[in-house]
């Protein structure tokens, strides 16, 4: 990898970053991206190459039950849309 994708990565994720926190958040977002969205977008082209059709949103919504238990500047988790797409009665338990 050359550096001028090294500069690339470092301008799109954390040129802007003015703390530790905003630091932090754009290794967050570089590494999402890379792990996650990278692969999803693949895929989904995989899909629509086929013919069929793709839906590909992205859930930020930060649940209420997440309060005290996962860090504020985590927006939301693996998952954490199910009880938004499909509703409350499909978590059971403490949630």
């Amino acid at each position: 990898v050359s550096s001028e994708v090294y500069n690339q990565i470092y301008n799109e994720y954390m040129a802007k970053a003015q703390n530790r926190a905003q630091v932090r958040d754009g290794l967050f977002a570089a590494m999402r991206d890379f792990f996650f969205v990278l692969s999803a977008v693949e895929v989904a082209r995989y899909h629509r190459d086929a013919g069929n059709p793709v839906y590909f949103y992205e859930f930020q919504h930060r649940p209420s039950s997440s309060a005290g238990v996962v860090p504020e500047f985590v927006k939301a988790d693996h998952g954490d849309e199910i009880a938004f797409v499909f509703g409350k009665p499909f978590l059971v338990g403490d949630v």
